[in-house]
């Protein structure tokens, strides 16, 4: 038997490399997807488009199904994901920035947001592609949390810009090129930083309208340019996850891919919901149900779908946990989220969310889902008898939501409006204003016409 002492220059050359292997953190890479609808990829059910590299990517982690946006338009779903608040916490009064909030406002720098948790865990943090939260100083990316920001400040039907950091690069940009310009700067990034735990947000700008084809793919898909954008965009998630693959990080680096809505109006002659009705702006289904597939080797089991009701405000507490990055004792505002960890690892424990609240596209709350039941509690266009009176449907039953069941189950209206209302009044009571320039005036309170 060897003595200690012989073995002592092994153990001093040993040791730290595997401390450090055990106490690697995982890097975390979450695209988003604008306007993609819930049946536009093959694994969620499109007959229309070939999306190899995202069926393969749900194949080898977890497909969820009842996953929902932060919100039904652009900026509060991103104000919603990066918070992990529902987005009237960080005071969205309806809209977008540029349609209805006015670009001198956006996410309140005073929130705490996703790429600020991380990067004070020893995270390198990048935003690569679309922003939507703001567009003046202060309010851009850099003072959010993240050290790189390669990125479009509006939708690209609202801008023609394209910056890095504070530096104008591009005026204007190619719209047919977008997506092929954010991969490769997401492949730099990862090439760059390799050799430390990183956050990577990519806001892709695909498939919003216009929806024009980058030149290699143009008549590519069976469904003109909106389906040639959308199976270009799964082959750039290809290219990323074959960087990570190239340089040895898959296994360690959780990536999820969703989308911020439903299909825009405009594009619903291309883009599918299926089997939901409503689009963009509303709170049916079809407006924030989306996919959401989570992939990361050896810790998520593979070959999983699962209908457990998710939200994207779920992903902050979610990946801090997975990652061992601690949330702060009080964020502002204050966290919707739930930690959903242990079903998307199948851990067999009950899952945590029991129910959702739902605003339109200009913050009125509108809806609550709990389990399967969903009820309305104001005028939706599409949905019968919500003119005069509150709509229950049950979702399992009914997906296309067309029959209310609520004469047939009073007690479950009931305790669902009080439920809503306690939200409602919590969210009122604890919430932030929006960045930038004080409003003229403060936002009207909103209410659902049948919520009393």
């Amino acid at each position: 038997m060897r003595p200690f002492h012989a073995l002592f220059p092994f153990l001093i050359f040993i040791l730290p490399t595997l401390a450090g292997n055990a106490q690697a953190k995982p890097n975390v890479i979450l695209m988003m997807a604008d306007d993609l609808g819930y049946n536009d990829l093959a694994c969620y059910g499109s007959q229309l488009h070939k999306t190899p590299v995202l069926d393969k990517m749900a194949a080898e982690g977890i497909r969820l199904t009842s996953f929902y946006a932060g919100a039904t338009v652009c900026t509060p779903s991103r104000m919603a994901l990066l918070t992990g608040a529902y987005p009237p916490r960080s005071g969205w009064p309806g809209g977008v920035v540029g349609y209805g909030i006015k670009p001198a406002n956006g996410l309140s720098p005073e929130a705490t947001t996703m790429a600020e948790v991380f990067k004070g865990d020893g995270y390198r943090t990048a935003l690569v592609g679309k922003w939507h939260l703001g567009d003046v100083e202060g309010l851009q990316p850099m003072n959010q949390g993240f050290d790189e920001a390669y990125f479009i400040n509006k939708s690209n039907n609202q801008t023609k810009q394209l910056w890095r950091e504070g530096k104008l690069v591009a005026d204007p940009f190619d719209n047919r090129r977008l997506s092929e310009l954010f991969t490769q700067e997401c492949i730099r990034f990862i090439q760059e930083n390799k050799s430390q735990p990183f956050l990577l947000y990519i806001p892709f700008t695909a498939p919003h309208f216009p929806a024009q084809a980058h030149p290699d793919w143009e008549g590519h898909s069976k469904n003109e340019a909106y389906g040639d954008v959308v199976e270009e965009l799964d082959s750039r998630v290809g290219e990323i996850l074959g960087t990570l693959d190239k340089h040895g990080l898959a296994g360690n680096t959780i990536v999820v891919f969703i989308s911020d809505n439903g299909p825009e109006p405009g594009q619903k002659k291309w883009a599918q919901a299926n089997p939901f009705r409503g689009l963009k702006w509303s709170s049916m289904e079809g407006g924030t149900r989306v996919p959401c597939i989570v992939r990361w080797p050896g810790k998520i089991p593979s070959g999983q779908t699962n209908g457990d009701l998710t939200a994207a405000i779920d992903l902050l507490p979610t990946l801090a946990h997975a990652c061992g990055v601690r949330l702060p004792a009080k964020s502002k505002p204050k966290v919707d989220g739930i930690n959903v960890w242990d079903t998307l690892t199948a851990k067999g424990t009950p899952h945590p969310r029991k129910d959702l609240l739902y605003w339109e596209g200009w913050a009125t709350p509108q809806a609550i889902r709990e389990g399967d039941w969903k009820l309305y509690v104001d005028p939706v266009k599409g949905i019968e008898g919500s003119e005069s009176r509150a709509v229950l449907v049950n979702l399992a039953d009914d997906p296309a939501e067309e029959n209310d069941l609520a004469s047939k189950y009073p007690g479950k209206v009931a305790a669902l409006k009080s439920t809503m209302r306690f939200q409602l009044e919590d969210i009122r009571k604890n919430r932030l204003g929006l960045g930038g320039k004080p409003l003229d005036k403060a936002p009207k309170e909103k209410r659902g016409k049948w919520l009393k």
